[in-house]
């Protein structure tokens, strides 16, 4: 008799064939039938090691006892555990295995360099884990948030943005200030493009809209508070150091710098580029050296400036009627 193994497709992450339920089934049969490992291993083309594996996890789910833990095994970096944890924290995460590895060698550690780097990757993923932030994508709803915005095109040059959160309609407006007029002026023109008023209307910590700030929390200012009031939403600030709460316009804001205020950059200068010129031109007009004014008839006689109107008159009256003699 002879016994065809099929391979599985499953593997293990060391790349080891795992053993399906119909081969775990043929392993107890053989071994409760020969009553050895290495039998049962011989007559199903596997080891006695994993022979033995399978049944103590069979007779263990039979008798309802909990698998045994597995026996941690010591590792040549535990020594310098605590170290690579405290430099970790200390860098927030930051941190590579190439500096941290002489500082290891320092304080005793002997192995080798890919198992520091593993214990860092390992301390790393640790650290991040406890870490994060926790940032979910946010779920919006209809008429819920406008996110506004400013973004700067050019000195002098500035863009209000705006995004209706839910259905994602852009609102752009270039302005030559930040001022709070000016950015109230544009939420009530957004607004009026709207045809309605959202429930808030959420932007960063700008100081043309924040009154102070307690407790971490932004205090609006009285004006914005007046339009908020009039308009009928809540107004919403960021948390500090955030901007990633309101990518939404921020994405825009960089489209808008990127594409819709090149036009208006170039034209303004080419319109420098041009007054410099003419300035140039009147400046080298302005700068030549006006020499005396001569005689036509005496080279060398200079004219009065103050009378060169009645010196060169009779002269040129004098050469029309010369030229008419002539001719």
């Amino acid at each position: 008799m002879v016994t065809v193994k099929a391979p599985t497709k499953r593997r293990h992450h060391r790349g080891v064939p795992l053993k399906s339920a119909k081969d775990r089934m043929d392993i107890i049969s053989a071994y409760y039938e020969l009553g050895s490992y290495r039998g049962a291993a011989d007559r199903c083309g596997t080891t006695h090691r994993t022979v033995k594996k399978i049944i103590d996890k069979h007779e263990a789910d039979q008798a309802g006892l909990p698998p045994s833990p597995r026996v941690q095994r010591p590792h040549n970096y535990d020594a310098v555990t605590e170290l690579v944890a405290e430099r970790v924290e200390k860098s927030a995460g930051r941190i590579s295995a190439k500096r941290l590895l002489p500082i290891a060698r320092i304080a005793g550690y002997t192995g080798s360099g890919r198992n520091f780097r593993r214990l860092v990757a390992e301390s790393k993923a640790l650290w991040r884990s406890n870490n994060q932030s926790g940032r979910r994508p946010a779920v919006w709803a209809p008429g819920e948030y406008l996110v506004i915005d400013w973004a700067q095109a050019a000195p002098g040059l500035f863009l209000f943005c705006a995004v209706l959160a839910f259905s994602r309609w852009r609102f752009v407006r270039f302005a030559t200030d930040q001022k709070a007029s000016t950015t109230l002026a544009l939420i009530a023109e957004a607004l009026a493009a709207i045809g309605g008023v959202p429930t808030r209307v959420l932007a960063d910590r700008m100081a043309c809209l924040k009154g102070g700030v307690v407790a971490n929390v932004v205090v609006p200012t009285p004006d914005y508070v007046r339009l908020a009031t009039h308009y009928g939403f809540a107004p919403d600030f960021c948390h500090a150091g955030d901007p990633q709460s309101k990518g939404i316009v921020e994405n825009l804001c960089g489209y808008a710098q990127r594409d819709l205020a090149v036009p208006l950059v170039t034209e303004a200068a080419i319109g420098r580029s041009a007054g410099r010129q003419r300035g140039r031109s009147r400046v080298v007009r302005r700068g030549q050296r006006r020499g005396p004014l001569r005689d036509p008839s005496h080279p060398r006689r200079p004219i009065d400036r103050r009378t060169r109107t009645a010196a060169t008159t009779p002269i040129a009256a004098a050469a029309d009627r010369g030229t008419d003699g002539v001719a």
